[in-house]
C-alpha cells in the first residue's frame, strides 16, 4: 500500500536546509519590553517567503482557532496533521494560556496576558522522522514518527533516507525588568543559552549567545540573522555567523528592529534507528532597541 504524503507548510518549512529554506515559520510579537501595570501582547504566526510579511500559510499551533484541518491550498492528498504544541511559559516557570485565539487564511494570531513580572517565554518545539525514498522512479516523501515508520514506510525502499528531525521556535517578552528563569535550557536538541538577554538588545551592541545541543555546547552551529522587511530590500541584509567550539557567538545588530534567527546542526551522532542523521532547528524572533 502506498503510504499517504503527510504534509503542512510548517513541515515543508523545518524539513528545508538554512541555505535553501524559501519559507519560513515564525511569531511575531506586537511588542518585547513593557512596562505598566496591566500589559498585554498580540502575537501573529505565519509561514511565509517574506519575514513578517502574511502570503502563504498560517502557522497552525493546538488551542488556537480551528486546527483540525489541513490549510487550503496544500499539496493534492494531503493529510491533517496535529497542530504543533504552543507552551506559553511565565516568570515563575509556570504554564499560561494563550486567549483570543484565530486562525485565517494567512496567520494565526492570539494575546497573552502578562499578569506577572519578568521575562515569559513563547515556545513551539517539534519532533520526529522525516523519509524519502524512490518508487517506479518518483521522490516519496513522508514524516511522522518511529511507531508509524514500519507502517507507512516500504521495506527496502530504494534510496531510502531518514533523518531525525527536532526544531523549536521562540520568543521572550518582558514585564518589567527582565528576569531568566524561563532560560533555562531543557536539555533536548538545540537551544538558546543567552549571555546577553533577549529582551536587552540595543543597535550598535553586540549580543552574546551560546546554543547547546542536548544540553551541551554546541561547536560550528550556523546562525542565520536576517532583520525583518525583508520584502522592500533589494538585498536580504544577512548576517553569518558560526558557534565556536564552546558553542558561543556575538551579534552585533547594525539597526533597531524585529529579527529573525535561525540556527541549525546536522550530525550523525545521538541518532537513533531507523534514522542516519539527525538535523536540529532552533529559531526566534528578536526585538532590537535604539539606544
Amino acid at each position: 500500500m502506498k503510504p499517504v504524503i503527510k504534509w503542512t507548510a510548517v513541515a515543508l518549512a523545518i524539513c528545508l536546509p538554512l541555505s535553501a529554506q524559501a519559507h519560513r515559520a515564525w511569531m511575531l510579537p506586537s511588542a518585547t519590553v513593557l512596562s505598566g501595570e496591566d500589559p498585554w501582547i498580540t502575537v501573529d504566526a505565519a509561514v511565509s517567503n517574506d519575514l513578517f510579511y502574511f502570503e502563504h500559510f498560517p502557522l497552525r499551533l493546538q488551542g488556537i482557532g480551528e486546527v483540525d484541518q489541513a490549510p487550503a491550498g496544500g499539496p493534492p492528498g494531503m493529510r491533517p496533521r496535529p497542530a504543533a504544541q504552543l507552551q506559553v511559559i511565565a516568570p515563575d516557570g509556570t504554564k499560561a494560556q494563550p486567549e483570543n485565539g484565530s486562525i485565517g487564511r494567512y496567520r494565526s494570531t492570539f494575546d497573552v496576558h502578562l499578569t506577572q513580572k519578568g521575562t515569559y517565554k513563547l515556545a513551539v518545539a517539534n519532533s520526529g522522522l522525516f523519509a524519502s525514498w524512490k518508487e517506479n522512479g518518483e521522490t516519496r516523501r513522508w514524516m511522522g514518527n518511529a511507531q508509524t515508520f514500519a507502517t507507512d514506510v516500504p521495506d527496502k525502499a530504494e534510496a531510502l533516507k531518514v533523518t531525525q528531525n527536532s526544531s523549536r521556535m521562540e520568543v521572550f517578552a518582558t514585564s518589567g525588568a527582565p528576569t531568566k528563569t524561563v532560560l533555562e535550557p531543557t536539555g533536548e536538541g538545540l537551544e538558546l543559552a543567552p549571555v546577553t538577554h533577549p529582551n536587552d538588545l540595543y543597535a550598535g551592541e553586540a549580543a552574546e549567545f551560546v546554543f547547546l545541543l542536548d544540553g551541551k555546547p554546541a561547536a560550528d552551529v550556523e546562525i542565520s540573522v536576517i532583520p525583518g522587511g525583508n520584502r522592500y530590500r533589494d538585498e536580504l541584509g544577512e548576517i553569518k555567523a558560526t558557534t565556536d567550539e564552546n558553542g558561543k557567538v556575538s551579534i552585533t545588530w547594525p539597526t533597531p528592529g524585529m529579527y529573525w534567527l535561525e540556527a541549525e546542526l546536522t550530525s550523525d551522532e545521538g541518532v537513533s534507528k531507523p534514522a542516519s542523521q539527525r538535523r536540529d532547528s532552533y529559531s526566534a524572533t528578536l526585538e532590537v532597541l535604539a539606544l
